[in-house]
């Protein structure tokens, strides 16, 4: 009975280890090809705001995080960084600097959601047209499905 709980609880363990690294692992897989960063440097257009992702916000940690300098632009928003890979992340245009999750929930209903991120290591997204980014000073990275912060920069 005991080699059985035994061996129950080890092949729960290692399913459970196994589950969360596809969870971490797959978005990493499938991601498309990330613009090089000539490209997205060049993307934003002559005319774009510019900020910092860093690291050491207050809610980033080991596995959400974002590092670069990202361009804002009115047609597109481009990093040249880094991303901790995850699934499900969007881009966010905030009225405030955000750096907790705490915040991101208090202003949403303030916020919009600009697109997907689907690359690591730089991304270029496309701002619709009826988006005034002028009207925003903060650029957020933020998993969807987890409801976690990942990064932020002020850029105006």
């Amino acid at each position: 009975m005991k080699r059985i709980l035994l061996l129950a609880a080890s092949h729960a363990l290692t399913l459970g280890v196994g589950f969360a690294l596809g969870i971490y692992l797959l978005p990493v897989l499938t991601a498309p090809t990330a613009p090089s960063t000539p490209e997205a440097a060049a993307a934003a257009g002559p005319t774009a705001y510019t900020g910092r992702f860093k690291r050491d916000l207050k809610d980033s940690d080991l596995l959400h995080w974002g590092e670069g300098t990202v361009t804002v632009g009115r047609e597109r928003i481009a990093l040249v960084g880094k991303l901790a890979p995850g699934p499900d992340y969007k881009l966010y245009l905030a009225p405030e600097f955000v750096e907790t999750e705490a915040d991101f929930a208090r202003l949403k209903p303030r916020m919009i959601r600009v697109g997907d991120v689907r690359t690591f290591e730089n991304f270029v997204i496309d701002v619709p047209p009826t988006v005034d980014v002028s009207a925003y000073s903060t650029v957020i990275v933020w998993c969807e499905t987890f409801s976690q912060f990942i990064t932020a920069a002020r850029y105006r």
